[in-house]
């Protein structure tokens, strides 16, 4: 067997609270105390809830899978994004200079993987003449969400590289593009269980606005 990547965790959470964050900072991997506020701190936060909504997500589609066997595969694959995701937020919650070797992070091959999924499952989808509204089930909702919160991640990302780029790598680049990537394959994963579970999309439609109606009712 070859040797794992990354290190195992090394902690031992014995108290939840510390009241250490009551004067509005956090400290960093590294112990360093910043404002709570700060951009490190609200682009790993990104993260964090992005891992938050695609964990609810997986439970949506574990309950859907006895009925429809089909979406197993998908659970396992929202489980291992949890874990990249919790990845990522190690390298962003760190420092450049406080970054080990072995550290848990995002690499080329989370992102390749991505790529793949997102071919494989794209290929079984009708094409698209309009953008999709969320809402076709349940679960296409709570994928579609966890896309909406991944753009907002991969935003504070970018937003983070462009205020620290004197800084070093302050954002490792296959961070941004694997947030990049994951946001495609949520958008696609959401058309694909709606494929997979033969519920219609429900697609955009301009006039379906009041304007386009023609009546106002009282």
């Amino acid at each position: 067997m070859s040797e794992q990547p990354f290190d195992d965790p090394r902690l031992a959470i014995n108290r939840v609270y510390t009241r250490r964050g009551d004067s509005g900072e956090t400290a960093l991997a590294g112990g360093q105390r910043v404002a709570k506020d700060d951009a490190r701190i609200a682009a790993y936060g990104a993260v964090d809830e992005l891992n938050s909504f695609v964990g609810a997500a997986r439970v949506t589609a574990n309950e859907l899978v006895p009925n429809m066997p089909l979406l197993g595969p998908l659970v396992a694959i929202l489980l291992r994004v949890q874990h990249e995701l919790f990845n990522l937020g190690s390298i962003l919650a760190t420092l450049p200079e406080d970054v080990h070797p072995r550290q848990a992070r995002i690499t080329e091959t989370e992102v390749a993987q991505l790529e793949a999924e997102i071919d494989r499952m794209n290929r079984e989808l009708p094409l698209l003449r309009s953008f999709v509204l969320a809402g076709s089930s349940r679960l296409n909702a709570d994928l579609d969400i966890c896309r909406t919160v991944c753009r907002r991640a991969e935003r504070a990302c970018v937003e983070l590289a462009r205020r620290e780029k004197n800084a070093g790598s302050a954002v490792p680049p296959e961070t941004v593009r694997y947030l990049n990537r994951l946001s495609d394959a949520l958008f696609v994963w959401s058309r694909w269980v709606s494929h997979v579970t033969g519920t219609s999309e429900t697609l955009w439609e301009p006039n379906r606005a009041a304007s386009g109606q023609g009546v106002v009712e009282p």
